[in-house]
């Protein structure tokens, strides 16, 4: 889920393109806020991670360019750390949804540029949203929503597209996924250009993994194989209904 995230860190603000610079600031080193910051230092950048919490910080200060440890919900707290001249920061605080709140808030009066908060209930995320905080997640909601998808057993990974609306808000029209399955019995054997799917099931294949082999562009002339893995793109139920197809 963190990975996710990461990748969407560039993100369109005012109508122009974000582009990070410099040190992402990570606030909470909680599951989420640690698998998110180890793997932002993975990727090569700088992070430098904040909680209240002495014992965490001292814990996991070798796995991040710099740590503090500081109560976030204090403006001079943010500004002796600098946080005030930071361009990204992500506000990973879990059970403290007032910590949360303030923190995040406070991040807006100081004009940071790219803030992301991650939302504990719907409830929690719309006041976020209300303090007009860029990017507001859902990780556990949309862990619970991706897990639903996979415990059949007809998908093999399950990816919302539209993880910054609460669920309870989202339409069902306009909810997008990508997902990962074994070409459907029906289809195994057809060439891909000629095989109807996307106008018979309203998805679209992105990507082929032949069995035993890697993933590469799916185009018209591809032949899909009984055991190859593909990647298609569509609506929820365009994408379970498909994924169900048996032979015949």
């Amino acid at each position: 889920m963190a990975e996710r995230i990461i990748h969407n860190v560039k993100s369109i603000l005012d109508g122009s393109r974000f582009e990070h610079r410099g040190e992402i600031v990570v606030i909470g080193l909680g599951r989420f806020g640690l698998a998110l910051g180890k793997e932002l230092s993975r990727l090569g950048h700088s992070v430098f991670a904040i909680d209240r919490d002495a014992d965490l910080v001292e814990l996991h200060k070798d796995e991040f360019a710099s740590t503090a440890t500081g109560d976030t919900t204090n403006e001079r707290t943010l500004r002796a750390l600098g946080v005030d001249q930071a361009k990204t920061v992500v506000v990973c605080i879990g059970n403290n949804i007032e910590a949360s709140l303030l923190t995040a808030a406070l991040l807006v009066e100081l004009n940071v540029p790219n803030v992301w908060a991650k939302a504990i209930t719907e409830e929690h995320g719309k006041i976020l949203s209300k303090l007009n905080i860029h990017h507001v997640t859902f990780p556990e909601a949309e862990m619970g929503r991706r897990v639903a998808h996979l415990v059949t057993g007809k998908l093999e990974e399950y990816v919302p597209l539209n993880t910054d609306v609460p669920n309870g808000l989202l339409k069902e029209e306009d909810e997008f996924v990508v997902s990962q399955m074994t070409v459907p019995e029906r289809f195994a054997g057809q060439v891909l250009g000629s095989a109807g799917i996307r106008a018979d099931y309203r998805v679209t294949v992105v990507c082929i993994r032949p069995d035993g082999g890697k993933f590469t562009y799916a185009e018209a002339e591809t032949v899909l194989g009984p055991n190859d893995h593909i990647v298609v793109a569509g609506h929820p139920a365009d994408v379970e209904r498909f994924a169900g197809v048996k032979s015949g």
